[in-house]
């Protein structure tokens, strides 16, 4: 008899990948558009296992309840797991595993891509043009990413691969990461926070969010130390930063721009569809009021095919591993 698995936040591009890739397991697959809330959780009893992406609500009160009805294994299919409560999970003996890594190029070229959308200000060019304003002004005027020195926080593998691709397109690249790895070093100079975030033109954020430790990290005393008119881009985590602190920057003009894939308390936007409505949190509103200096796209940096591969064919993996040895190499708990 096949697993089953309950797979959640499938989109309609993304079923043919999880039953193709299934072929090797043979799994019993259901998937579930929408994300795993309070509210749909009765959707996963009885089956054995659950895939999750961030977003979903893997907390106490749903683990509780799938528990209750078979539960032994979630499967995340993300590197970042703040959405799972692993307390909860190690007390009721579920096992839980992520993936550590998939494409890291999926992400790198989003943050590049935002980063020069806003250096060049494509954004509030195409916007003039799609309203027969052709005419050039003096807002798009920029400098070349190879007159710019770009600084990343966070030097692991998304974070080197987006460095990389900046360093290819000429520009002077510099990190900051606690961890200081030997072939990140012949990519990037490193450097202090405070130095990186003075000294770049333009600031990529790769470094994961850690409870406790780098909670709003870019905050109003850090902005204050980067150039005038720098760029700020963010494919990480919403956590890290304070969004309304770097609004306030954009508004000011001390910063020149900001893109993000990534907002804290994002659940209550992304995924949904708010089209000529006003958004009732005032933050996210003056934040989509600032367009086109800021720039947003609803958390899909890993929405591409070899990224998606890579989440779905190691989630079955680690799943496979549990079944098949009772342990797994990619366990959280």
């Amino acid at each position: 008899m096949s697993t089953k698995i309950v797979c959640y936040g499938v989109r309609e591009t993304e079923v043919p990948y999880f039953h193709q890739l299934n072929e090797r397991f043979g799994y019993e697959l259901e998937l579930i558009s929408s994300n795993l809330t309070h509210e749909n959780v009765e959707t996963a009893m009885g089956s054995k296992a659950i895939m999750v992406r961030g977003n979903c609500k893997a907390d106490r009160q749903n683990l509780e309840i799938l528990k209750k009805h078979g539960l032994q294994y979630v499967l995340t299919r993300t590197v970042g797991f703040d959405h799972v409560d692993l307390d909860a999970a190690k007390e009721l003996g579920l096992e839980v595993a992520r993936v550590p890594g998939y494409s890291p190029n999926a992400i790198g070229e989003l943050a590049v891509t935002l980063s020069m959308m806003l250096l060049r200000h494509t954004a509030y060019t195409v916007s003039r043009t799609n309203e027969r304003n052709f005419k050039v002004d003096p807002f798009m005027f920029s400098k070349e990413i190879r007159n710019c020195t770009v600084g990343i926080l966070g030097a692991g593998r998304i974070g080197l691969t987006a460095a990389k691709l900046f360093k290819g397109l000429g520009a002077n690249v510099i990190a900051y990461d606690v961890f200081q790895s030997d072939a990140a070093k012949e990519v990037v100079t490193f450097m202090s926070l405070e130095e990186v975030m003075a000294n770049s033109d333009v600031v990529s954020v790769h470094m994961p969010y850690i409870k406790g430790q780098n909670y709003h990290i870019i905050n109003k005393e850090l902005i204050e130390k980067m150039k005038d008119g720098a760029i700020l881009v963010n494919t990480a985590r919403g956590e890290v930063q304070d969004l309304e602190a770097i609004l306030d920057a954009v508004e000011s003009g001390k910063l020149g721009g900001f893109g993000t894939d990534v907002i804290e308390g994002e659940a209550e936007i992304f995924f949904k569809d708010f089209e000529g409505a006003a958004l009732s949190n005032p933050v996210f509103e003056k934040m989509m009021n600032l367009y086109p200096k800021v720039l947003v796209t609803p958390h899909m940096g890993s929405y591409t095919d070899e990224a998606l591969r890579n989440m779905v064919e190691i989630s079955y993996e680690n799943l496979q591993e549990y079944l098949t040895e009772g342990k797994c190499k990619n366990a959280l708990v």
